[in-house]
């Protein structure tokens, strides 16, 4: 592995190194390139109790509170993952989930309490909050998945109440379109509540059929999971996300588009003036479909799959002229033995892969130093966005002052090869092991604690917290 410190970095290590494992205390980040989604500037950041007390050139300190040097580095808004799946049947917890997010330059992660049948939301919520307060160590939203929706709508004032307001249904399930109706009526409800409906957006019948004429073929391996999974079963899944957008005027949040016909789909309800939104993920701007090709298939199967080169194109572009609103990673935590099972098919595998670690240090290589978009469109993606769009902004997402300490101290030269041992995830792998990234954090703080420096997580699990959030019409 090649890795190459700034000087200043090196020194910001030492100073930090003094005081592993100290709480949230008063400190002095001076010397730094602070970038927001607004602007890049030269500035001292001061910190007391947690909270951001001044931002400013040439800042003092009070005798005792700590400094840290951050000249040549940038200085980043800790980012906000919207999109994470943890606990259950994958191998990440809060714990570590929270150690891959925080090595990767993110303090907020979110995650998906599955409310059964029937269940009461309140409930679900206070189960994943005694987890939450054992384990995690990054701070935490949650997205209630909404799987019986006469059953849930009435309930959608009780969970806004909880502080947790949004909810995310699956269209790609046999179960959505016998529904349909219940489901339009529980968007209503989440709206009128002030609740942000999440969608999957594929169709469940193209799906289906797909599956059906490539088993009559004998075509059924992983391989084929581009075949069985095409762009038309995503294109029609967004244009009735975006009919159901329009029919109850309830905010609709797109997670992971990854192809060019659904991104106009999207983008066409957002210049009608829909409260319509749009997130991608770090395998649709980095992989293309020619994975599939090799033996290694398996790592690569996620829901929709990989697209194809003009896809991550326009993917790209929409990232640079501002039609997408954030970057999430959809991690999903499997070992390298599951993912690579030989008897997985296109219609029982495990999708998904683990990005928490990952995602900012590959879009600011590949975005930011490509010359695709610039610093602070990335601090946009990655924290700005998603903090407003979740309801947790001011406080997340920016470098302001009463806003969270949550900084993290970038080294933009820095350049490593990645490595599957380097990995916090418990999967204990990554795959773009072997890639050459340039741009990582040196130093995480979350609400003034320091916990991630040096390589590494230096917080303990039970000290991130549940964030509560506004409703949607108080964004």
């Amino acid at each position: 592995m090649r890795r190459t410190y700034s000087l200043a970095a090196s020194v910001a290590l030492l100073l930090i190194g003094q005081h592993a494992g100290l709480t949230a205390q008063n400190l002095l980040v001076h010397g730094g390139t602070v970038v927001t989604s607004e602007g890049s500037f030269e500035a001292d950041v001061l910190v007391r109790a947690g909270v951001i007390a001044a931002v400013g050139r040439d800042l003092s300190a009070e005798s005792g509170v700590r400094r840290i040097d951050a000249s040549g580095l940038l200085v980043l808004p800790g980012g906000v993952d919207p999109h994470v799946h943890l606990g259950g049947r994958w191998v990440d917890d809060y714990r570590t989930g929270s150690m891959a997010a925080l090595a990767g330059g993110i303090t907020t992660i979110s995650n998906f309490a599955s409310a059964g049948r029937g269940s009461d939301l309140t409930e679900v919520i206070d189960r994943q909050a005694d987890l939450i307060a054992q384990q995690a160590i990054a701070d935490v939203i949650l997205h209630t998945t909404i799987n019986d929706p006469e059953a849930h709508a009435p309930q959608m004032e009780a969970l806004a109440a909880t502080g947790q307001t949004s909810i995310k249904i699956f269209m790609n399930f046999g179960g959505f379109d016998p529904n349909a109706s219940a489901f339009l009526q529980m968007i209503a409800a989440a709206g009128d509540a002030g609740v942000l409906t999440m969608i999957h957006a594929e169709d469940a019948s193209i799906l289906a059929n797909q599956a059906a004429e490539l088993e009559a073929q004998g075509r059924t391996s992983v391989a084929y999971q581009p075949e069985a999974r095409p762009v038309l079963a995503e294109e029609v899944a967004m244009m009735r996300a975006v009919a159901m957008a329009e029919q109850t005027g309830s905010p609709v949040y797109a997670v992971h588009v990854s192809s060019e016909r659904a991104l106009r789909v999207a983008q066409a309800a957002r210049a009608q003036g829909l409260p319509f939104f749009i997130e991608t993920r770090p395998i649709y701007l980095h992989l293309t479909r020619e994975r599939f090709d090799g033996p290694d298939a398996g790592l690569y199967v996620g829901q929709p799959p990989l697209r194809e080169q003009s896809d991550q194109d326009a993917l790209w572009e929409a990232l640079a002229n501002g039609t997408i609103d954030v970057v999430g990673t959809d991690h999903v935590a499997y070992s390298r033995e599951d993912k690579l099972d030989p008897s997985q098919t296109i219609t029982n595998h495990r999708a998904g892969m683990n990005h928490l670690q990952m995602l900012r240090p590959l879009l600011f290589s590949d975005g930011v130093l490509a010359g695709r978009i610039s610093v602070e469109r990335f601090v946009e993606v990655t924290a700005t966005n998603p903090a407003k769009l979740f309801g947790i902004f001011p406080e997340k997402g920016t470098i302001a002052v009463g806003s969270d300490a949550d900084l993290v101290l970038w080294d933009p030269e820095e350049t490593r090869t990645v490595r599957d041992q380097d990995m916090f995830s418990a999967t204990g792998f990554s795959i773009y092991a072997g890639w050459e990234v340039t741009g990582w954090p040196v130093v995480t703080l979350r609400r003034g604690e320091v916990v991630f420096e040096g390589g590494e997580i230096t917080g303990q699990a039970g000290t991130g917290r549940l964030l509560e959030r506004s409703r949607w019409e108080e964004r």
